[in-house]
């Protein structure tokens, strides 16, 4: 029986008990009055047992969802974690990629400039050296017409009058 349904017996018998005149006591029937309080010891208990499951249950799940909960920000702070670390190891590779790229960017630009000063000397060097042998040639060439004059070599031809040297020479 539920305890509200006897306290409302309780209250009935009450509102229907004799007043005794001239005070505020009233006269009821003793036998349903304590019928009634037998019952509600009885059911005192089973409603007490009743709230205390209940409340025992809602501990338990409470603690489940605090456990839950206290698990789920554990995971989120752990995929922050990983986040925030994995961004700052692309940011570092970006970084050091970007300084190769520079690195090797001012390394082919030196070897570039170094080639070009190698092209450039060596092409010196080389015009320096045909001038030379193209001073041994006409030199070359003027003497062996200086001998024949001298030698009056007969049946030789009178030496042919010297080429203009090519201009830039």
């Amino acid at each position: 029986m539920d305890i509200l349904h006897l306290v409302d017996r309780l209250e009935e018998l009450f509102n229907e008990a004799r007043t005794i005149p001239f005070t505020r006591n009233v006269v009821v029937d003793e036998d349903k009055m304590l019928d009634i309080i037998d019952q509600m010891r009885v059911t005192v208990p089973e409603e007490v047992k009743k709230a205390q499951q209940i409340n025992t249950q809602k501990e338990r799940i409470l603690a489940q969802a605090q456990e839950e909960a206290s698990r789920i920000v554990t995971l989120a702070k752990e995929k922050a974690e990983q986040m925030i670390e994995r961004e700052a190891i692309v940011k570092s590779a970006q970084t050091r990629a970007s300084q190769i790229v520079a690195q090797a960017k001012e390394d082919a630009n030196a070897t570039r400039r170094d080639a070009d000063d190698y092209v450039v000397s060596s092409l010196e060097a080389l015009e320096t050296e045909i001038g030379r042998l193209h001073t041994q040639v006409r030199n070359g060439i003027h003497k062996i017409e200086e001998d024949r004059l001298r030698a009056n070599i007969p049946g030789t031809e009178s030496p042919k009058p010297e080429a203009p040297a090519p201009e830039g020479d």
